[in-house]
């Protein structure tokens, strides 16, 4: 079995190791050792190759050879616990406080919630999906907690518990089983979800990303008001035939963009909002204009996007080595060797684009230019 996995990327090498998980960004040469590492090679072999290639004294080159073992690669090789692998101990509730039914693709979720803060982490992003209650139930979704954790359980089966602290991994593992759910796809069967926002323009889709506050919601309200379709957003997944898939949940959008959007949604004037104090943000959220969640297309290219009043419009061809480094640390990407082997040819291939703005219309026209490659 493979322990690691390298890609290069422009003048640079990725390694991916299987067991952690992780992507690091290294030299090409350093990237080799890695290897040479990995297959047991002696670090006294490999420093005199270094001697050489290098021209460096030898102790100098074991030094680097030695240190990059103990900091890389046995951290990243070393056997880690399946996440919620050990299943605590735990009691159903025999009623809960909640009772949600969600319409998606046909298939009826019920959600039950045993508090009101089970049902704040989830069910404002649903809500437009809710549906009246029935007995014809195709999953049955039940989150209770008890002193310390927040438990979820799908069909009977147990999926993990949380503590609170770790609520984010909780709603994160939520949408993955919706996604299971309602695609009939195991977690194996898809190659990563991303954060960022999703469109749709004739047979292609596009990734726009950036940091929290840059406008990647307001953004995708803007083009889905314009004509474009939304896909996602905040949760992106990807399967292993490259292509984006629906994800039914509501658009986040927050106080400042409300706005800038109200001409378009006047519904959001009266929206709900929500606020989330772990991630200290205030939000509302807008149902996205489709009923079809069983598109899926594949992607044209990644735009990092950015509002900013100083400048109508800048945008230009970025390296996808940094397109990576801005990529990877903020998403979920499978650890099976086959779904990283395709997402690091995935990515690599993509074109990847910097766009900031403040003029709405020149924005519209350059995302159609880059789905049209006419940029």
């Amino acid at each position: 079995m493979d322990l690691a996995l390298t890609k290069q990327l422009e003048d640079k090498a990725v390694v991916w190791f299987k067991n952690s998980n992780q992507y690091i960004v290294v030299e090409k040469l350093t990237a080799s050792i890695i290897e040479q590492l990995l297959y047991k090679e002696s670090k006294q072999k490999i420093a005199k190759s270094l001697v050489d290639e290098l021209d460096i004294p030898l102790i100098e080159a074991l030094n680097f050879v030695t240190d990059l073992n103990k900091q890389l690669v046995i951290p990243n090789t070393i056997e880690y616990p399946e996440e919620n692998s050990a299943i605590l101990e735990y009691e159903v509730p025999l009623s809960f406080a909640f009772e949600n039914y969600y319409l998606i693709n046909s298939k009826i979720i019920k959600v039950v919630f045993s508090t009101e803060f089970e049902l704040s982490l989830i069910h404002p992003k649903f809500a437009h999906l809710e549906t009246t209650a029935t007995t014809d139930v195709d999953f049955l979704f039940e989150v209770f907690n008890n002193s310390k954790d927040t438990f979820l359980i799908v069909n009977g089966v147990f999926v993990g518990a949380w503590t609170h602290e770790n609520i984010h991994y909780f709603q994160g593992k939520f949408c993955m089983k919706i996604i299971e759910s309602i695609y009939q796809k195991k977690e194996n069967e898809w190659m990563g979800v991303f954060h960022a926002s999703a469109i749709n323009y004739k047979e292609d889709a596009l990734l726009i990303l950036g940091d929290s506050g840059n406008g990647k919601s307001t953004s995708l309200a803007l083009l889905q008001a314009q004509g474009f379709h939304c896909i996602a957003d905040d949760f992106v997944p990807v399967d292993t035939n490259h292509k984006v898939v629906t994800f039914p949940a509501g658009i986040s959008i927050k106080p400042k963009a409300v706005d800038v959007l109200i001409s378009d949604y006047p519904s959001l004037k009266m929206a709900a909002e929500y606020y989330y104090k772990r991630l200290n943000k205030t939000v509302r959220y807008l149902p996205p204009k489709n009923i079809n969640y069983k598109n899926k297309f594949p992607c044209k290219a990644l735009v990092f996007i950015k509002y900013n009043t100083s400048i109508e419009l800048k945008v230009s061809k970025i390296s996808n080595l940094e397109a990576f480094e801005s990529l990877v640390p903020d998403s979920w990407i499978s650890n099976v060797s086959e779904n990283a082997t395709s997402f690091l040819t995935w990515f690599s291939n993509l074109p990847c684009y910097q766009l900031t703005y403040s003029n709405n219309e020149m924005m519209y026209a350059t995302i159609k230019s880059i789905f049209e490659e006419e940029l």
